[in-house]
Order: C-alpha cells, then sequence, then structure tokens
C-alpha cells in the first residue's frame, strides 16, 4: 500500500499554515490597536493647525493640563467653592456663589447643583447641625436641600 506524501502535517495535525494564523491572531489586535493610537495623538483635534503632531508621550504629558482648560465654567466655579468652604466656610462659598451668579447670569442654571453641593460638603466637613446654621437663601434654598439629603 502506498501513501501519499503531499497531505503530510507534523505531529497533532498542526500544520504550518495554522501556527501563521494564529501568530497573527495575537499579533494583529495589538499592532491594530497601538497604530490607532498613535494615530489618533497626529490628528489637530483642537482646529488649530501650529504644531499639530504629538507624540504619544507628548499627548499623556499634557493631557492633565489640557483637561484643566476645557472644564465647563460650572465645574471650575464648583470646585472653586468646595475649596473655599474647606479652607474658611460655607457662608463665604455660598456669598461667592451669589456673585458670580449675579455677575454671570448664565451660570443661574447650575446654582442649584452647585449649592446642593456645597451642602453635601458642609455636613461631611462641619456635620449637619452647624452646616445648616450657614443656610441662607441663595438659590431657592438648594444649599439647605443639600444639607437635608445628606443628613438623612
Amino acid at each position: 500500500m502506498k501513501h501519499s506524501t503531499t497531505n503530510q502535517r507534523t505531529r497533532h495535525g498542526r500544520g504550518p499554515a495554522r501556527r501563521i494564523g494564529r501568530t497573527l491572531a495575537l499579533v494583529l489586535p495589538v499592532v491594530l490597536v497601538l497604530s490607532g493610537t498613535l494615530a489618533v495623538t497626529r490628528v489637530d483635534w483642537s482646529g488649530n493647525s501650529s504644531n499639530s503632531v504629538l507624540t504619544a508621550s507628548e499627548a499623556l504629558s499634557t493631557g492633565a493640563s489640557t483637561h484643566a482648560r476645557s472644564r465647563a465654567p460650572q465645574d471650575v466655579l464648583r470646585d472653586r467653592l468646595l475649596l473655599e468652604l474647606q479652607e474658611k466656610d460655607p457662608g463665604v462659598a455660598l456669598t461667592h456663589l451669589q456673585q458670580a451668579v449675579n455677575d454671570r447670569p448664565s451660570l443661574a442654571k447650575h446654582c442649584v447643583s452647585i449649592a446642593r453641593a456645597l451642602g453635601r460638603a458642609a455636613v461631611r466637613t462641619y456635620g449637619p447641625a452647624r452646616a445648616q446654621s450657614y443656610a441662607r437663601p441663595v438659590c431657592d434654598t438648594a444649599f439647605a436641600s443639600g444639607v437635608a439629603a445628606q443628613y438623612s
């Protein structure tokens, strides 16, 4: 009986095509992810054409400062007032919130959420009784509702 040598395979039925396919299946996704990451860092997303090519390390190192500049005004105000609440007292933070809303009427729609965040932070910092003593009619008593929500 004669055996054909054209269909010979290596041990356990794994031929060279199968090994190449398995290698590509492992390596190809890694290559695609890396090339996609590098391509995204090279795109000028800001619309500013000067020096639009960034390396991946530059993109990572400047990411924090870019993020800080692109924050919404209400987020910046909230963070500043929360810091002020911890450093001074909630009364000062509420006064500055009212002044900010008076100076920039576009912040009025965010006043309630900022005042509630201040109320919750005041309870964590000063306790419920002392935090409630700072309540005033800023943004329809949202500070007091934030204190009550944190307390209950």
